[in-house]
């Protein structure tokens, strides 16, 4: 039997600072043993102390991107960050429609650290109408929730019911972070389709190297679930990982404000797949 590696592709924007986007994703399917390819939906000029620009790349070199690797490279999981516009939110719809991947992770980037919205309505208006039916899981931090799901997420019982929302608004399953509820322990809940709602707790680890924990998370998860696990499994490894990754990076000093994670604390190798190539 030919051999070939677990792979996972990125459809994101670019980080030119390193720690976020398909920058972050790459180094995260690389460190868990899955051979990472990119598509980018928008290049930012950014740093650890904030974004500087924001230019969205062409819808149709967007398609082309995506298409070269669907039609050369078996694709076993699916990750997308930041959609920039309602024209490349519908490229996206479209490929996962033509080439119908296993596994799509969407990480609905919307809202800066400052609490500005990075992209306009009318995309987020794209993302619910062809995104979530479309998507595996989707990864929303508490602001973004609170925009997807229309209420106010103060209190894990919020939470719950902003993803209850979503899932009745056409998403297959929901991780909702609480990385930003005040307390010692975190919780992040997850919510799939007929089943009960799951909690995922860990202790707040202090400091300022967290740029890009989310878009680590979500390649995490994706590389999970490429490498077979299931949608519970592969979120409570990608929390453990991500945990690992800020703990032994949280004293490394990288740029003048939110440093990065330390993504190959402990790298693995490529890992080969076992089913036969397409």
């Amino acid at each position: 039997m030919e051999k070939r590696y677990i792979t996972a592709l990125t459809i994101a924007g670019s980080d030119s600072s390193g720690g976020a986007g398909i920058q972050a994703d790459l180094k995260t399917f690389s460190a868990l043993g899955v051979f990472g390819m990119s598509a980018i939906t928008a290049i930012t000029a950014q740093n650890t102390t904030g974004v500087r620009a924001i230019q969205t790349i062409d819808a149709q070199i967007l398609k082309n991107q995506i298409e070269a690797v669907f039609d050369d490279i078996q694709v076993d999981a699916v990750k997308i960050g930041m959609l920039h516009s309602p024209e490349i939110v519908q490229v996206v719809a479209d490929c996962i429609d033509k080439y119908s991947p296993k596994y799509v992770v969407l990480d609905p980037v919307m809202v800066a650290s400052s609490g500005a919205l990075l992209i306009k309505n009318e995309t987020i208006a794209g993302i619910k109408q062809l995104l979530y039916s479309r998507s595996t899981l989707i990864t929303p931090n508490l602001n973004e929730a609170q925009i997807l799901s229309g209420i106010q997420i103060t209190t894990e019982e919020e939470m719950l019911r902003a993803g209850q929302i979503m899932l009745s608004e056409g998403c297959n399953g929901v991780l909702i972070k609480g990385g930003h509820l005040d307390g010692n322990r975190k919780t992040d809940i997850l919510s799939i389709k007929g089943k009960e709602a799951m909690k995922f707790s860990g202790k707040y680890i202090p400091g300022k190297n967290t740029h890009g924990t989310g878009c680590t998370l979500s390649s995490a998860i994706a590389a999970y679930l490429a490498l077979g696990h299931t949608i519970e499994e592969a979120v409570e490894a990608a929390k453990i990982y991500v945990t690992k990754a800020i703990e032994t990076g949280a004293d490394i000093i990288t740029g003048h404000g939110y440093g990065p994670l330390n993504h190959f604390f402990d790298p693995q190798k490529l890992v080969l797949s076992n089913s036969n190539i397409k």
